[in-house]
């Protein structure tokens, strides 16, 4: 497996991602819907890849987004700066002084607990980055001028309207002309297609996307949703997966787009909110390669884990170019991330190679 990244000295960032940035609003272990606090925190699909390089994998990274510039964008901002992201390609858009013209998203999760699963409350109409067009990023500039090794992006954000759907490709294109590698997770969601054209228009823009991408990440539903493909002998909410039926799929896929040089997806059973068996599995040069297992995992929050996979995943790649180590960095930093509270990774690069070595949970004094 060859993913030929360019050399560190000509770039200035290792990696960015492209997506959108909401305000998490956490009403911690109590509801929403009775909630008198809620703790703050910043989050989003594409945008926790690139923080968990930074914050764990001390990578350096930015992110490409758009807030509107008041008083809650300037927030969002100094969140992002302070886990460590440059925020120099951030579009600024104007708006009113009651969000009519373009606002800043918002997100209330609730964690979960036992019995009550995890419960996502988004407020994320026509947002500034919903609205950004290509025009408002000089792609040229940041994958040709400044240089850039890794894109990371995604479907939750090209899911958002006609015009990320425009951006995210774009942005994919650009990349590839300057030599950039593209990871891209699929993450499908019918809810949020369903506005701009539903399960026709995420496989129209999906497959375009998928003709950039080097590194696709995505489970059974995403790929049979986004792209047509679909996993033999599997039962309806791959609980146990079939590796002859993955590896069908992935082939199938990589005959199709034989750019791709790695496809992954984590595995998840829910035995409660709070206990889930986790795993991961990549596909590269026609072999399947699992991770360790977590069985039992007690999570403290889900949100972001499969975030933190991706995360784990593409350093291990970057780093080693191994993807039987780097499906387990994935695993080990997903694992992590979801027992400490919020979106994105708390978790050292030493402690996520202590989990991968069998590390226990003794204190550490």
């Amino acid at each position: 497996m060859e993913l030929n990244l360019r050399p560190r000295e000509e770039c200035t960032f290792d990696a960015v991602s492209l997506g959108e940035v909401m305000l998490r609003l956490d009403p911690g272990e109590g509801r929403i819907r009775t909630a008198r606090s809620f703790r703050a925190w910043e989050g989003g699909g594409e945008y926790n890849v690139i923080r968990g390089l930074h914050k764990c994998f001390g990578m350096k990274t930015a992110v490409i987004t758009a807030f509107a510039d008041n008083e809650v964008g300037k927030l969002m901002r100094d969140f992002i700066e302070q886990g460590g992201v440059s925020t120099d390609l951030i579009y600024w858009k104007k708006t009113d002084g009651i969000g009519r013209i373009c606002r800043n998203g918002i997100n209330f999760t609730e964690r979960g607990f036992g019995i009550r699963g995890a419960v996502g409350c988004s407020d994320r109409a026509n947002t500034a980055i919903s609205q950004a067009t290509p025009e408002d990023f000089d792609f040229e500039y940041i994958f040709g001028k400044l240089g850039v090794r890794w894109l990371h992006t995604g479907g939750i954000y090209a899911a958002l309207s006609e015009q990320s759907c425009e951006t995210v490709i774009a942005a994919c294109k650009a990349a590839k002309k300057y030599g950039t590698v593209v990871s891209y997770d699929l993450n499908y969601r019918p809810s949020m297609w369903s506005a701009i054209g539903g399960l026709k228009k995420a496989r129209e823009v999906n497959r375009e996307v998928a003709k950039y991408v080097d590194v696709m990440i995505g489970n059974e539903e995403d790929f049979t949703a986004c792209l047509g493909f679909e996993i033999e002998g599997n039962d309806e909410n791959l609980k146990e997966l079939n590796i002859d039926g993955y590896k069908k799929m992935t082939g199938r896929a990589a005959e199709t787009y034989p750019n791709f040089k790695v496809v992954a997806t984590t595995l998840r059973t829910v035995k409660t909110a709070t206990v889930n068996d986790w795993k991961a599995i990549c596909w590269a040069d026609g072999e399947i390669f699992q991770s360790k297992e977590y069985n039992g995992l007690e999570i403290m929050d889900r949100v972001g884990g499969g975030d933190s996979f991706a995360s784990g995943l593409v350093y291990g790649l970057m780093t080693t170019g191994d993807p039987e180590k780097a499906v387990n960095y994935g695993a080990a930093h997903g694992a992590l991330a979801m027992t400490t509270p919020g979106d994105t990774s708390m978790a050292s690069v030493n402690e996520v190679e202590a989990v991968m070595g069998g590390a226990g949970a003794r204190v550490k004094r």
